[in-house]
């Protein structure tokens, strides 16, 4: 298996690792509802996506 010629600095490794942290959630007010979702997905209650109805939602 192969092994590192050197080590990697402190340094080095933390600048590699500053994308692993999650970042907060974004999320949007539903325009005819009024109700919070997160961006880029189905409204699970009303079945609306961008103020489109694109599925049956639990309220049907």
């Amino acid at each position: 298996m192969p092994n590192p010629k050197r080590k990697i600095s402190r340094t080095r490794r933390d600048k590699r690792r500053t994308h692993d942290k999650l970042g907060n959630k974004q999320f949007i007010a539903d325009p005819t509802t009024g109700e919070v979702s997160i961006y880029h997905r189905v409204n699970l209650e009303t079945g609306m996506y961008r103020g489109v109805k694109v599925m049956k939602g639990r309220n049907d």
